[in-house]
């Protein structure tokens, strides 16, 4: 027996007014995908790590290039609103006051995957695409390997490649600074 149920979608605008009413509050863990309110997992020790470990090294590295945010939100389109782990942000003296960075501000998305790695990856990286984010880093914490995705083209990522513990990967908006994979995951 097939059973149709309707789904209501939700704009970028409409989960901002559920936010401002009270509907969804600073505690609520959740983003807008495919407008979709979506309840992100908790943070475990070790991915809280990462994203220290990378906040850390993103700041001392990219420091008057760039803002590094965290776990912040991007806007992608009229329908999602994620929140990477760390993006580097082309550089506004505002840090973005005004208004939510989208897609075209987006210098490198960063998601560290334990639980959420196919998520990530089969939901989150082509929407980035699609919004052309220039590159995109999946650190999978499972296998210490981190996934390297740049040169958005027809909604997917032309170029693609992983870093294993003793590899190296370098953001194609910074080709000067390099990090060794060991060196952004951590033990």
């Amino acid at each position: 027996m097939f059973v149709q149920v309707e789904r209501r979608l939700f704009t970028v605008s409409d989960y901002h007014q559920m936010a401002q009413t009270g509907i969804l509050t600073a505690d609520d863990r959740v983003e807008l995908i495919q407008g979709e309110i979506i309840a992100m997992s908790p943070i475990g020790v070790r991915h809280a790590a990462c994203i220290a470990r990378l906040t850390d090294l993103f700041t001392f590295h990219f420091r008057g290039q760039t803002i590094v945010s965290v776990q912040n939100p991007v806007r992608l389109n009229e329908m999602s609103e994620p929140e990477p782990d760390v993006m580097l942000l082309k550089y506004r003296d505002d840090y973005y006051a005004k208004e939510t960075p989208t897609g075209n501000d987006v210098l490198l998305a960063v998601e560290v995957s334990d639980s959420t790695f196919a998520y990530d990856k089969s939901i989150k990286l082509p929407l980035y695409a699609q919004a052309n984010i220039p590159e995109v880093w999946i650190i999978n914490l499972v296998d210490n390997v981190i996934e390297v995705h740049h040169t958005p083209k027809d909604n997917r990522y032309a170029q693609s490649r992983k870093a294993y513990w003793e590899d190296t990967v370098t953001a194609v908006s910074f080709p000067d600074v390099q990090f060794i994979t060991k060196e952004l995951i951590g033990s």
